[in-house]
């Protein structure tokens, strides 16, 4: 817990912010009371005091605060000193509570683990794939992948522009249970150099080639000669015959699964775009806040979601 003066501002800085605080108060205070008039009774001929303002033809009297509304500015006095006292808000001065919103949190952080921690070490024990078919695991495990993943992989875990679909069969670094838990638990860092100094000729005919892998229809001439360039500076990491390499992160080309491609973009287009600019895909581990039980079940959420996706329920 924290003393009741800590030390995150100077002492300048500190009291500034106590004097400024206390000063609005008392201010406010003084206003109230300075203003607060008892005497305002009509004279012997029945006139009473106006503020001296008028408009059309309409005065203001100067009549005194209504005693509700009095007693209702002083309680409000009253509380923020009580709340000043208890609760920081006077520069490093902590409260007679010491309370702070970190040691709630911890608190918090604390008890949720007590009560929930013995449920995931039981889902951790279990294999991913008979985890994978549990209704109530998977539950849990979608409200950790819509927590922790959702923000790069969609609520629907379809992916976008550069972030994999989780729900096909095409696998960056392997789709096994064990490869899936590393990518979590690890993270993923690929990277793809740029081309651009084969120059613009020779890169669209390697993109011919390119395409022609998965059957897409292309200029048979470039896609030949494409096919000498793929062959010397591609191969290495997408094999030969561009199966790729799950060791690598290398994608496979022969499939129609293609994680760089705008909206709006045709496949020509984003697969040159690709050869030219070259790319730098990042999957940061998540093990750290996470935990390795919760990474297993996420793990299991995930590998759930390509078995649907290939139609199988195992």
């Amino acid at each position: 817990m924290n003393s009741l003066w800590g030390n995150d501002l100077s002492g300048f800085w500190s009291a500034w912010i106590i004097v400024i605080t206390l000063g609005t108060i008392a201010l406010s205070a003084w206003l109230l009371f300075a203003n607060r008039r008892t005497d305002k009774q009509p004279d012997a001929e029945g006139r009473v005091t106006t503020t001296g303002h008028a408009a059309d033809g309409i005065e203001e009297y100067d009549n005194p605060l209504p005693r509700w509304w009095f007693k209702l500015y002083v309680g409000t006095v009253l509380f923020a000193l009580g709340y000043l006292a208890l609760y920081p808000g006077l520069g490093n001065f902590a409260g007679l509570l010491d309370w702070s919103q970190e040691a709630q949190w911890e608190r918090e952080m604390h008890q949720a683990e007590a009560r929930y921690a013995p449920i995931f070490a039981g889902y951790a024990e279990r294999p991913i794939p008979e985890l994978a078919g549990d209704a109530e695991a998977m539950q849990v495990g979608e409200r950790l992948f819509l927590n922790n993943c959702a923000i790069c992989h969609g609520n629907n875990a379809r992916g976008g522009n550069g972030f994999p679909d989780l729900t096909d069969d095409a696998w960056l670094y392997g789709g096994a249970p064990q490869d899936i838990v590393t990518s979590i638990t690890q993270g993923r860092s690929g990277v793809m150099p740029a081309w651009q100094h084969l120059g613009e000729a020779t890169l669209v005919d390697v993109t011919q080639h390119v395409l022609s892998l998965s059957g897409q229809a292309t200029e048979p001439a470039r896609a030949e000669k494409g096919a000498e360039v793929f062959t010397a500076m591609c191969a290495s990491c997408h094999q030969p015959d561009g199966t790729g390499n799950p060791m690598l992160g290398a994608p496979n080309l022969t499939d129609d699964a293609w994680l760089y491609r705008g909206p709006d973009q045709s496949l020509e287009a984003a697969v040159l775009e690709t050869l030219r600019d070259g790319r730098n895909g990042q999957m940061p581990a998540q093990v750290d806040y996470l935990g390795e039980d919760k990474v297993h079940l996420v793990a299991a959420y995930v590998y759930q979601l390509s078995r649907q996706g290939q139609g199988s329920a195992d």
